[in-house]
């Protein structure tokens, strides 16, 4: 990123954004596009941006937010439900903000799944490396309990809505980084799981024969509920690590502690073998002149020579944007400015989307 040039002006004034704007057509993106990063950065702003853009074209295109604490909504200012539905008349748009409620039910049945391997008190902490997947996180306990509710209901909902035949993109909003590398987590840490009880009761049974209970007879049903969701597991896995499928894009601010945590989830990316090619600077204050993608008269340029805030700003801003070119060298990097005017509804987006396109 080169040195900006900035021209003052006399006064900030609230941007007024013309509903004529052009809505950009299409997107440049696989099927799969999930938008992580640290918390409040924007990655609902550009997730829900890059919905509409890819929607307007014709495209079946499903935003999904993961994050408990949802905001897609108002930033659309579309109802958003908690399950896939169409929310927009003039484009195929879908939407679905998971639901803790419903989060909550899917872990019970999945916690019944395990249940089955849990008679006469043998838990997971029978299983050595089981009892604690996430380094500092919360821990499978005795009497079946899977790991990391939240996260496991949110992975089985996206096992759904990535094979839904409705939908040709699907766009996540995932939560915060902490929340979304367990997410990333759990496809290793569930076939771990299921790998390992399933040959324990493979051995027990051959031992038990066709004595009753629950690793002898009577129990194939089980087995096998438990063989395809590890099938389907795998299959998510795949899909996540093909980068012609799968992109995986991070959204900072142009802050030192933001590049910073972005740095450390690029490289938890890395090993989990996902393609990052994209990275947004969101909110960077520059001249409008340097953004060919949107009308300049859209954003409003820092004074940078009589306001000392600014020039503060300005001057921070530069030396972080610099860091990430040296950090992040190699990768497509797009930049959305900070706008005037809070961005919320189809008229912002745009503008939003047409720097991300």
């Amino acid at each position: 990123m080169s040195d900006i040039e900035v021209e003052p002006v006399d006064s900030i004034e609230t941007i007024d954004v013309a509903t004529e704007i052009a809505e950009p057509s299409g997107v440049d993106a696989p099927e799969f596009v999930l938008y992580g990063g640290k918390g409040g950065v924007g990655k609902t702003t550009c997730a829900a941006a890059t919905a509409l853009a890819s929607a307007n074209d014709g495209t079946p295109t499903l935003i999904v937010s993961t994050d408990p604490a949802h905001s897609l909504s108002d930033i659309l200012q579309l109802p958003v439900p908690d399950e896939p539905a169409r929310i927009s008349d003039a484009h195929p748009l879908y939407g679905v903000e998971i639901d803790p409620a419903s989060m909550n039910a899917d872990v019970t049945e999945m916690n019944d799944l395990f249940d089955e391997f849990d008679a006469d008190g043998l838990g997971f902490d029978g299983f050595d490396g089981i009892d604690a997947p996430f380094e500092g996180g919360p821990a499978a306990s005795s009497g079946g309990t899977v790991p990391g509710g939240d996260e496991t209901a949110a992975l089985q909902l996206l096992l759904e809505y990535f094979d839904d035949p409705r939908f040709d993109r699907v766009i996540v909003d995932t939560a915060p980084t902490g929340h979304t590398l367990r997410l990333l987590e759990l496809p290793d840490i569930m076939d771990s799981m299921m790998g390992r009880l399933l040959s324990f009761r493979e051995r027990m049974r051959g031992m038990l024969g066709s004595m009753p209970g629950p690793f002898g007879a009577g129990t194939d049903e089980t087995t096998s509920q438990l063989e395809t969701f590890s099938e389907r597991i795998e299959h998510l896995r795949t899909v996540l690590r093909d980068p012609g499928r799968t992109e995986f894009r991070v959204v900072m601010v142009p802050e030192q502690l933001s590049i910073l945590e972005s740095e450390r989830l690029l490289d938890r990316l890395n090993e989990f073998g996902i393609a990052t090619g994209t990275l947004i600077v969101n909110r960077v204050t520059e001249s409008a002149d340097q953004l060919t993608e949107i009308d300049p008269d859209q954003v409003v340029t820092p004074d940078v020579e009589s306001c000392e805030f600014c020039k503060h700003r300005w001057e921070s801003q530069q030396e972080a944007l610099q860091r990430a070119q040296d950090v992040f060298r190699g990768r497509s990097i797009k930049r959305v400015p900070l706008f005037g005017s809070e961005v919320r509804g189809p008229a912002m987006l745009r503008l939003v989307a047409a720097c991300l396109t």
